[in-house]
């Protein structure tokens, strides 16, 4: 039986075939993520460069010296490879587990394509089992934790954590995300939430998911 993590590197692997040459890429965070930036290196000299959602990521492209750009001077991006928290069949993700969720959303809105990469123990029938992070900005924590709890959550503050932005995350556990356009849009506009780890107005295009009989791709 395969490992967690050589499920992930499976996926990793299979990524790389939507990889277009002499392109800008957009790439996320977290351990999945990692291994595809370690695979990434061999074919580097394919690509342009990458726009990187988090510091921890950035340090990781950097010390395989692949040209990381801020995205403002970037005018196209055809694909953003990511992990996830939990993808449902209709790939809807929760993301943020390590808390880059903002910068990933914002890289995620700006590429044509977005290339989830994920094990099977991802993937869910409902969202939610995964606490929901919530990026908040700090003074509005208390009122948006608050109203959280009238959604059916409970909140808990990632305790000695602040995001890249300076905030802080708000996990909220319990939550049953039966309909998650809906409860990304009532969230985001909580005043305060800088935004919530829903991942469904933009969802993924491609779930590259690796099992242990093989990486199915679904679109």
């Amino acid at each position: 039986m395969l490992t967690a993590n050589e499920l992930k590197l499976a996926a990793a692997r299979k990524a790389l075939e939507f990889v277009p040459d002499d392109a800008v890429i957009g790439i996320g965070t977290g351990s999945t993520v990692n291994l595809f930036i370690d695979e990434l290196a061999a074919i580097k000299g394919r690509i342009k460069g990458v726009v990187s959602s988090s510091e921890a990521s950035t340090v990781r492209l950097k010390a395989h010296h692949i040209p990381v750009y801020d995205l403002n001077t970037i005018d196209e991006m055809p694909i953003y490879v990511d992990g996830a928290d939990e993808v449902n069949h209709y790939l809807h993700m929760i993301k943020g587990g390590g808390g880059a969720l903002t910068r990933e959303k914002i890289v995620a809105a700006a590429a044509q394509e977005f290339i989830c990469i994920a094990d099977e123990s991802k993937y869910v029938d409902v969202l939610g089992k995964f606490p929901l992070p919530i990026e908040v900005i700090p003074m509005a924590r208390s009122y948006v934790a608050r109203e959280l709890v009238k959604l059916g959550g409970h909140p808990e503050m990632r305790h000695d954590f602040l995001t890249d932005n300076g905030n802080i995350i708000l996990d909220v556990h319990d939550l049953a995300i039966a309909k998650p356009v809906e409860m990304e849009e009532r969230i985001n506009q909580l005043p305060g939430v800088v935004t919530c780890g829903l991942f469904a107005r933009r969802r993924a295009d491609v779930l590259v998911l690796a099992r242990q009989g093989g990486v199915e791709v679904l679109r």
